[in-house]
């Protein structure tokens, strides 16, 4: 039998090496926070591009997914604010704020699992 003295990785040294998702969890929140103010998403993304590549690799698939989500979501805002005029975009919001919501978590529900999102280059979810 092996006692903890002997065998040098504790369960306390595993969690150790365990990567931090906490800022990761925070940018979802931050993108979803759109609903509520319209800046967080920025900072939010700035957080992504902060902490991207330092991570291992599933956790910055995370970040990247982030990014993109920012990205392609602020495209889709600013077409549904064109179309707006013919009334069309007013639709076409409340699909971009069900692709928000999927989007995020999907992701979140990757990062609970410790791996990276699915699709990540996907323009949908």
């Amino acid at each position: 039998m092996v006692s903890p003295i002997d065998n040098p990785v504790t369960e306390s040294d595993t969690d150790a090496r365990r990567p931090d998702t906490t800022l990761a969890m925070i940018v979802y929140a931050l993108l979803l926070g759109v609903f509520v103010t319209g800046i967080t998403p920025v900072i939010g993304v700035i957080i992504a591009y902060v902490y991207r590549g330092n991570g291992p690799r599933w956790l910055d698939e995370h970040y990247r997914y982030h990014i993109r989500t920012f990205w392609i979501g602020l495209l889709y805002a600013c077409i549904s604010w064109v179309l707006a005029f013919v009334l069309i975009g007013f639709v076409l919001m409340a699909l971009q704020a069900v692709w928000l919501i999927v989007r995020c978590v999907i992701g979140f529900k990757a990062l609970q699992e410790r791996r990276a999102p699915d699709k990540v280059d996907s323009w949908l979810w």
